[in-house]
Protein backbone atom coordinates (compact mmCIF):
# COMPACT_ATOMS: atom_id res chain seq x y z
CA UNK A 1 0.00 0.00 0.00
CA UNK A 2 1.50 3.02 -1.47
CA UNK A 3 1.46 6.56 0.42
CA UNK A 4 0.62 9.38 -1.92
CA UNK A 5 1.07 12.83 -0.14
CA UNK A 6 -0.68 16.28 -1.45
CA UNK A 7 0.81 19.68 -1.36
CA UNK A 8 -1.00 22.71 -2.91
CA UNK A 9 -2.02 26.74 -3.25
CA UNK A 10 -5.88 25.92 -3.98
CA UNK A 11 -7.37 25.69 -0.75
CA UNK A 12 -10.29 24.28 0.37
CA UNK A 13 -13.25 26.05 -0.90
CA UNK A 14 -13.17 24.46 -4.53
CA UNK A 15 -13.39 20.40 -5.76
CA UNK A 16 -9.85 20.98 -7.03
CA UNK A 17 -8.88 18.49 -4.49
CA UNK A 18 -11.21 16.24 -4.52
CA UNK A 19 -10.79 16.02 -8.34
CA UNK A 20 -6.87 15.20 -7.86
CA UNK A 21 -7.81 12.34 -4.99
CA UNK A 22 -10.54 10.78 -7.35
CA UNK A 23 -8.02 10.60 -10.35
CA UNK A 24 -5.57 8.77 -7.60
CA UNK A 25 -7.93 6.37 -6.42
CA UNK A 26 -9.48 5.65 -10.07
CA UNK A 27 -5.96 3.91 -10.78
CA UNK A 28 -4.85 3.35 -7.78
CA UNK A 29 -7.96 2.55 -5.23
CA UNK A 30 -5.54 1.22 -2.53
CA UNK A 31 -3.59 4.66 -2.09
CA UNK A 32 -3.46 5.85 1.47
CA UNK A 33 -3.41 9.77 0.42
CA UNK A 34 -2.32 12.31 2.92
CA UNK A 35 -2.44 16.00 2.80
CA UNK A 36 0.18 17.85 3.83
CA UNK A 37 -1.40 21.23 3.17
CA UNK A 38 -3.87 22.84 0.79
CA UNK A 39 -3.39 26.69 1.92
CA UNK A 40 0.00 27.48 0.63
CA UNK A 41 -0.51 31.34 -0.24
CA UNK A 42 -1.46 31.16 -4.07
CA UNK A 43 1.67 31.09 -6.42
CA UNK A 44 3.67 31.35 -3.73
CA UNK A 45 6.50 28.41 -4.96
CA UNK A 46 8.66 29.11 -2.20
CA UNK A 47 6.48 28.62 0.62
CA UNK A 48 5.13 25.33 -0.85
CA UNK A 49 8.64 24.23 -1.30
CA UNK A 50 9.40 24.91 2.25
CA UNK A 51 6.13 22.89 3.97
CA UNK A 52 6.93 20.29 1.50
CA UNK A 53 10.41 20.03 3.08
CA UNK A 54 9.40 20.25 6.32
CA UNK A 55 7.00 17.85 6.14
CA UNK A 56 8.82 15.12 3.67
CA UNK A 57 11.50 13.62 5.96
CA UNK A 58 8.32 11.68 8.54
CA UNK A 59 6.77 10.16 5.55
CA UNK A 60 7.82 6.21 5.08
CA UNK A 61 10.26 4.91 2.58
CA UNK A 62 8.57 4.61 -1.01
CA UNK A 63 6.12 7.42 -0.29
CA UNK A 64 4.78 9.63 -3.83
CA UNK A 65 4.74 13.44 -3.08
CA UNK A 66 2.79 15.35 -5.27
CA UNK A 67 2.96 18.94 -4.90
CA UNK A 68 1.24 21.26 -7.33
CA UNK A 69 1.77 25.11 -6.62
CA UNK A 70 2.17 25.95 -10.30
CA UNK A 71 1.56 29.29 -11.85
CA UNK A 72 3.15 28.37 -15.15
CA UNK A 73 0.50 25.91 -15.84
CA UNK A 74 0.09 25.72 -19.05
CA UNK A 75 3.25 26.94 -20.29
CA UNK A 76 6.71 25.46 -21.84
CA UNK A 77 7.42 24.90 -17.95
CA UNK A 78 7.53 20.95 -17.78
CA UNK A 79 6.24 18.03 -15.93
CA UNK A 80 8.83 15.86 -13.43
CA UNK A 81 9.65 12.95 -11.82
CA UNK A 82 12.14 13.33 -9.13
CA UNK A 83 13.71 10.18 -7.61
CA UNK A 84 15.56 10.11 -4.41
CA UNK A 85 17.03 7.95 -2.19
CA UNK A 86 13.80 7.39 -0.29
CA UNK A 87 10.86 9.05 -2.49
CA UNK A 88 9.28 10.20 -5.19
CA UNK A 89 8.53 13.64 -5.93
CA UNK A 90 5.67 15.00 -9.10
CA UNK A 91 5.13 18.46 -9.57
CA UNK A 92 5.95 21.04 -12.07
CA UNK A 93 9.92 22.27 -13.02
CA UNK A 94 9.79 25.78 -11.13
CA UNK A 95 11.72 24.18 -7.86
CA UNK A 96 9.12 23.54 -5.62
CA UNK A 97 10.07 19.70 -5.90
CA UNK A 98 13.59 20.46 -5.54
CA UNK A 99 14.06 21.92 -1.34
CA UNK A 100 12.69 18.28 0.03
CA UNK A 101 14.59 16.18 -2.55
CA UNK A 102 17.86 17.47 -2.58
CA UNK A 103 17.41 16.87 1.56
CA UNK A 104 16.96 13.05 0.18
CA UNK A 105 19.59 13.10 -2.63
CA UNK A 106 18.38 13.14 -6.01
CA UNK A 107 19.12 9.90 -7.99
CA UNK A 108 17.18 10.65 -11.21
CA UNK A 109 14.50 13.08 -12.29
CA UNK A 110 12.55 12.48 -15.64
CA UNK A 111 10.33 14.88 -17.43
CA UNK A 112 6.18 13.59 -18.05
CA UNK A 113 5.88 12.54 -21.60
CA UNK A 114 4.76 9.73 -22.06
CA UNK A 115 0.69 10.24 -22.96
CA UNK A 116 -0.14 6.85 -21.70
CA UNK A 117 0.25 8.39 -18.11
CA UNK A 118 -2.13 11.33 -18.80
CA UNK A 119 -5.15 11.96 -18.84
CA UNK A 120 -7.01 11.46 -22.58
CA UNK A 121 -7.43 15.33 -22.37
CA UNK A 122 -5.11 17.52 -20.67
CA UNK A 123 -6.38 20.73 -19.27
CA UNK A 124 -4.06 24.05 -20.33
CA UNK A 125 -5.07 24.56 -16.60
CA UNK A 126 -5.34 21.88 -14.56
CA UNK A 127 -1.84 20.04 -14.95
CA UNK A 128 -2.92 18.94 -10.89
CA UNK A 129 -5.52 16.95 -12.08
CA UNK A 130 -4.35 15.53 -16.02
CA UNK A 131 -0.79 14.87 -15.04
CA UNK A 132 0.96 15.03 -11.91
CA UNK A 133 -2.35 12.82 -10.08
CA UNK A 134 -2.24 10.60 -12.70
CA UNK A 135 1.23 10.16 -12.84
CA UNK A 136 1.37 9.74 -8.83
CA UNK A 137 -1.34 7.02 -9.16
CA UNK A 138 0.87 4.96 -11.52
CA UNK A 139 4.01 5.01 -9.64
CA UNK A 140 1.87 3.80 -5.99
CA UNK A 141 0.95 1.07 -8.63
CA UNK A 142 4.55 0.68 -9.32
CA UNK A 143 5.38 1.46 -12.55
CA UNK A 144 9.19 2.93 -12.63
CA UNK A 145 10.03 6.62 -13.03
CA UNK A 146 11.93 6.19 -15.89
CA UNK A 147 8.71 4.82 -18.20
CA UNK A 148 7.32 8.65 -17.85
CA UNK A 149 9.89 9.83 -20.13
CA UNK A 150 13.58 11.15 -20.67
CA UNK A 151 15.78 11.97 -17.85
CA UNK A 152 16.84 15.36 -17.56
CA UNK A 153 19.61 16.98 -15.99
CA UNK A 154 18.71 20.93 -16.62
CA UNK A 155 15.96 20.88 -13.70
CA UNK A 156 15.47 23.99 -11.62
CA UNK A 157 17.67 24.74 -8.79
CA UNK A 158 16.31 27.49 -6.82
CA UNK A 159 18.72 30.03 -5.14
CA UNK A 160 16.42 30.03 -1.63
CA UNK A 161 17.44 25.69 -1.89
CA UNK A 162 21.24 26.46 -1.27
CA UNK A 163 22.81 28.88 1.10
CA UNK A 164 26.23 29.81 0.61
CA UNK A 165 29.55 29.13 2.92
CA UNK A 166 32.46 32.49 2.64
CA UNK A 167 35.07 31.78 5.10
CA UNK A 168 33.42 31.99 8.30
CA UNK A 169 30.21 33.49 7.30
CA UNK A 170 27.26 31.80 5.54
CA UNK A 171 25.12 33.68 3.15
CA UNK A 172 21.72 32.72 2.54
CA UNK A 173 17.79 33.88 3.08
CA UNK A 174 14.78 33.93 5.05
CA UNK A 175 12.66 30.53 3.24
CA UNK A 176 9.42 31.01 5.26
CA UNK A 177 7.94 33.25 8.05
CA UNK A 178 5.45 31.29 10.79
CA UNK A 179 2.33 32.12 12.19
CA UNK A 180 4.24 33.26 15.33
CA UNK A 181 6.64 35.89 13.07
CA UNK A 182 9.35 33.42 13.41
CA UNK A 183 12.27 33.64 10.43
CA UNK A 184 13.01 30.61 9.42
CA UNK A 185 16.36 30.54 6.84
CA UNK A 186 17.59 28.09 4.41
CA UNK A 187 20.74 27.75 7.03
CA UNK A 188 20.88 24.14 8.11
CA UNK A 189 22.48 22.79 11.54
CA UNK A 190 25.40 21.34 9.61
CA UNK A 191 26.29 24.75 8.18
CA UNK A 192 26.49 25.83 11.52
CA UNK A 193 28.57 23.42 12.57
CA UNK A 194 31.18 24.03 9.97
CA UNK A 195 31.63 27.95 11.30
CA UNK A 196 31.58 26.70 14.79
CA UNK A 197 27.99 27.91 15.76
CA UNK A 198 26.47 26.44 19.01
CA UNK A 199 24.36 26.66 21.77
CA UNK A 200 25.48 28.97 24.21
CA UNK A 201 27.57 31.48 21.50
CA UNK A 202 26.96 34.48 19.93
CA UNK A 203 25.58 34.95 16.42
CA UNK A 204 26.23 37.77 14.41
CA UNK A 205 23.39 38.31 11.82
CA UNK A 206 22.65 40.60 9.10
CA UNK A 207 18.92 40.32 8.33
CA UNK A 208 18.48 42.69 5.24
CA UNK A 209 19.53 45.60 6.46
CA UNK A 210 19.45 45.35 9.98
CA UNK A 211 22.31 43.67 12.00
CA UNK A 212 22.15 42.19 15.40
CA UNK A 213 24.38 40.22 18.00
CA UNK A 214 22.05 37.75 19.09
CA UNK A 215 22.43 34.56 21.64
CA UNK A 216 22.33 31.05 20.05
CA UNK A 217 19.33 28.86 21.84
CA UNK A 218 17.74 25.59 21.69
CA UNK A 219 14.49 26.98 22.94
CA UNK A 220 12.17 30.24 22.59
CA UNK A 221 12.06 30.27 26.70
CA UNK A 222 15.89 30.74 26.90
CA UNK A 223 15.71 34.91 26.07
CA UNK A 224 14.08 36.61 28.07
CA UNK A 225 10.62 38.26 27.24
CA UNK A 226 10.56 40.24 24.17
CA UNK A 227 14.55 39.20 23.73
CA UNK A 228 15.31 38.64 19.80
CA UNK A 229 17.57 35.16 19.58
CA UNK A 230 18.78 32.43 16.98
CA UNK A 231 18.03 28.72 17.22
CA UNK A 232 17.94 25.72 14.87
CA UNK A 233 14.10 24.85 14.57
CA UNK A 234 12.04 21.89 15.12
CA UNK A 235 12.68 20.74 10.83
CA UNK A 236 16.70 21.54 11.05
CA UNK A 237 16.90 24.74 10.08
CA UNK A 238 18.13 28.17 11.46
CA UNK A 239 15.58 30.69 12.93
CA UNK A 240 15.49 34.17 14.39
CA UNK A 241 13.03 34.82 16.80
CA UNK A 242 11.60 37.47 19.51
CA UNK A 243 10.50 35.54 22.15
CA UNK A 244 6.64 36.29 23.00
CA UNK A 245 7.66 38.76 20.38
CA UNK A 246 7.30 39.00 16.34
CA UNK A 247 10.88 38.56 14.58
CA UNK A 248 9.65 39.92 11.53
CA UNK A 249 8.15 42.79 12.49
CA UNK A 250 11.47 43.41 14.84
CA UNK A 251 13.71 43.19 11.69
CA UNK A 252 11.32 43.99 9.31
CA UNK A 253 12.05 40.77 6.89
CA UNK A 254 10.06 38.38 4.66
CA UNK A 255 10.71 35.44 2.65
CA UNK A 256 13.37 36.11 0.46
CA UNK A 257 15.10 38.82 1.94
CA UNK A 258 19.02 37.84 2.19
CA UNK A 259 20.52 36.85 5.62
CA UNK A 260 24.24 36.51 6.66
CA UNK A 261 25.14 34.80 9.98
CA UNK A 262 29.07 34.15 11.58
CA UNK A 263 29.86 33.25 15.08
CA UNK A 264 30.03 36.26 17.69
Amino acid sequence: MRVVSLLTDFGLRDVYVAEMKAVILQVCPEARIVDISHMVEKFNVRMGAFLLACAAPYFPDGTVHVAVVDPGVGTERRAIIVETRRSLFVGPDNGVLMLAAEKEGIEHVYEIRNEAYMRPQVSHTFHGRDIFALAAAHLARGVAPKEFGPEITDYVVPEYAQSRLEGERIEGEILHVDGFGNLVTNVSAEELEKVGIHKGCMVKAVIGKKEALLKFCSAYGEAARDEALALVGSHGFLEFSVNLGNAAERFKAQAGTRIAVSKG
